[in-house]
């Protein structure tokens, strides 16, 4: 349901799998009734209720259908307006079956590593979990006596699909129903994290060893390129844009094992990285502009020059002089080992992987590549092989 009242720019909206369990709901009551009514009060997964409208509401005895209609608020989603559609159908006999069925624009999974089988939709833990709750919730006798087959279907899914990263976790066919607590925030960082967090899962199932993490569209471009280079046999899934978090890659890196890390980015991300920022967002830390200076300094530029690039607002401001001044490459170079030298730090990451530095210009072209030493053996965590977190359908950003 839309808050009208709550100024543009912050309303918060639902997610897939609140708005696929709203219609499972009133799908069921239509079993129960005879009739599927017109607006469904449902429980999300954070334990709200929230009342949705229902639409092209029919059913007989045996099977019944809704369809509501998404509301992402203000968040950036390719799924807002979305029509998620349910089909339930009465299984006779098979007592407190809840079972899941891909109709129209709902992925299938084709790849391990997402928590969900292969073969199976692409319909995530939770949103399983809140719809079989609505279910039981709604209709417990009907339960006690026969199971429910759900049907999820998203039409127009499949076009939906081609703004998300699915295919490249190999989904296939449409989009995921998702969401961890049924709501949507605007430009959610939670969701964005959470397809971070998935993607290295899925990395880390293909036996190459190595997952590269970039900052956005140009710094996966640049880095795809270098590294099939060298091996033309790593699958985009190898590669996940972590956009700002950083930490949050790393620390589902060490998680699942991987031993070998690349970062691709540019020179702002990367004298962030260099300062200890891991969350590298503009809008959290400003760009330490005498770390530049210092790293400048370092590889013998002008005592004038260290002063303007200190007094400047970008870091880009300090790399373009020191490219006119003939010392761009040990320049790079040396903030990148600053970078490398930050995250291995005994209190950070240490050598739980070896890292590697690739920096790119505004154009794309390469600056520098610099390692750390080898990862140091050491068995798999507890915590390795998490999987089943949640990712988001996000128009992807062509940013660093």
């Amino acid at each position: 349901m839309k808050d009208q009242d709550t100024p543009r720019g912050t309303r918060t909206g639902f997610t897939t799998g609140a708005c696929t369990a709203a219609a499972a709901r009133a799908a069921v009551e239509g079993l129960l009734t005879g009739q599927v009514p017109e607006a469904v009060e449902s429980l999300l997964p954070n334990g709200d209720r929230v009342h949705f409208a229902v639409h092209d509401g029919r059913c007989d005895q045996e099977r019944a259908h809704a369809m509501v209609v998404k509301f992402a608020g203000d968040d950036p989603d390719c799924t807002d307006g979305a029509h998620l559609t349910v089909d339930l159908r009465l299984l006779p006999g098979r007592v407190g079956e809840v079972s899941f069925v891909a109709g129209e624009g709902v992925g299938t999974v084709t790849m391990p590593g997402l928590g969900l089988a292969v073969g199976g939709p692409a319909i995530n833990p939770v949103p399983r979990q809140n719809i079989a709750h609505n279910l039981r919730e709604a209709a417990p006798q009907l339960l006690a006596e026969h199971g429910l087959e759900v049907t999820v279907s998203v039409p127009g899914g499949q076009e939906m699909a081609r703004k998300t990263t699915n295919a490249r976790l190999g989904i296939l066919g449409g989009i995921s129903i998702l969401g961890t607590t049924g709501i949507v925030k605007p430009y959610s960082t939670a969701a964005w994290r959470a397809s971070v967090v998935q993607g290295i899962q899925v990395a880390a199932t293909l036996g190459h060893g190595v997952v590269a993490l970039t900052t956005g569209g140009r710094t996966e471009s640049f880095a795809m390129g270098a590294l099939r280079a060298e091996r033309p046999e790593l699958p985009a899934a190898c590669f996940v844009q972590m956009g700002d978090f950083l930490r949050y890659a790393l620390d589902e890196v060490v998680a699942q094992g991987l031993k070998e890390v690349v970062l691709g980015v540019m020179v702002g991300k990367l004298t962030k990285i260099a300062q200890g920022e891991t969350i590298t967002h503009a809008n959290r830390n400003v760009v330490d502009t005498d770390l530049v200076a210092t790293i400048a300094r370092q590889i013998g530029a002008s005592a004038e020059d260290c002063s303007a690039i200190a007094a400047a607002e970008t870091a880009r401001f300090g790399a373009e002089l020191m490219v006119e001044r003939g010392l761009g490459e040990p320049f790079h170079r040396a903030l990148a080992q600053a970078a490398i030298d930050t995250l291995t730090a005994p209190e950070r990451y240490g050598r739980a992987f070896q890292l590697r530095v690739l920096v790119c210009d505004f154009a794309g072209q390469p600056v520098a590549d610099v390692r750390s030493a080898p990862a140091e053996p050491r068995p798999l965590p507890a915590t390795a092989g998490r999987t089943g977190i949640g990712h988001t359908q996000h128009i992807d950003f062509d940013t660093e």
